[in-house]
């Protein structure tokens, strides 16, 4: 059985974040999603919120769960006795980033690979930053993210 972890903030979980999860869990036998709680970080959502939107939002896929983390995403893949951590991918831009982070996981866990997703082209332009910054000035992000994520900024935001 092959496990993958595809960890991330998810602050909040968009249609880009989803189309790698689809894709992941039809690749791999369980697919872990780990949100990562950085307290470095100033979310817009608990962690425990983040968890519990992507539980509502992945429901329908049987071999995908949620699990919050804290710390490096190839411990996490490691605890979770994971052979491969998920990435997606945007732009070039996002390459060479995820790039030095997948050499650096090979470094300090030699059996985890990282396999790198590109986003579908109609959704490389989105991200969490993006949606909160469009949905903090009013406007639509219906076509960023699944109805109970849009109503959960609306309601965090008070908009």
């Amino acid at each position: 059985m092959v496990i993958a972890v595809y960890p991330g903030s998810f602050d909040p979980v968009t249609y880009g974040h989803l189309d790698i999860i689809y894709r992941a869990s039809s690749s791999f036998d369980q697919v872990i999603v780990g949100v990562l709680c950085n307290s470095a970080k100033s979310p817009l959502f608990s962690g425990e919120e983040r968890v519990n939107i992507l539980k509502k939002v992945t429901d329908d896929i049987p071999n995908v769960t949620v699990k919050q983390f804290d710390g490096l995403s190839v411990n996490f893949a490691i605890e979770n006795q994971a052979g491969v951590i998920v990435r997606g991918l945007r732009a070039v831009t996002d390459f060479e980033y995820e790039l030095q982070m997948a050499q650096t996981n090979r470094v300090l866990a030699p059996n985890v690979d990282t396999i790198f997703l590109t986003t579908s082209l109609e959704y490389a332009y989105l991200s969490s930053t993006t949606m909160k910054e469009v949905a903090a000035f009013g406007g639509d992000i219906s076509k960023f993210a699944p109805p109970l994520v849009v109503e959960a900024i609306r309601d965090k935001m008070n908009l």
